[in-house]
């Protein structure tokens, strides 16, 4: 019996899902997406592009759509900023991308870590 119980509950859950998607189909906004899809796959077709090649273009438009990957990501993150440190006392100058510089951290045990953060440059 329980076989039967999951045909009748898979073949109500089929129903309800052909009468949402007989109502999406309907819907003005998603036949507008549809066609708009259908005619970018017609151009990249045409012109033998895939839809890599579509978006490094669209990237080379509009720079912000580069920053987001559709591929996934790639295992790397942005470089830290560079941050320069001068010494008021010797006049020795750090830059460094890290907090850990073995100078830096010589000059936090003398002078304090606000003193030293103190002498960053903009």
């Amino acid at each position: 019996m329980a076989k039967i119980n999951d045909y009748y509950q898979k073949k109500q859950l089929m129903e309800k899902l052909a009468t949402e998607i007989n109502q999406l189909e309907q819907d003005q906004a998603l036949k507008s997406e549809l066609a708009f899809e259908n005619s970018i796959r017609e151009l990249m077709a045409e012109y033998d592009k895939t839809p890599k090649h579509v978006l490094q273009i669209l990237g080379a438009i509009d720079p912000s759509i580069a920053g987001a990957k559709a591929e996934g990501s790639t295992g790397t993150r942005a470089k830290r900023p560079m941050k320069t440190y001068k010494n008021p006392h010797t006049g020795e100058e750090v830059q460094t991308r890290g907090g850990n510089h073995k100078i830096l951290n010589e000059w936090r045990q003398k002078h304090g870590k606000e003193a030293v953060q103190s002498w960053q440059q903009d």
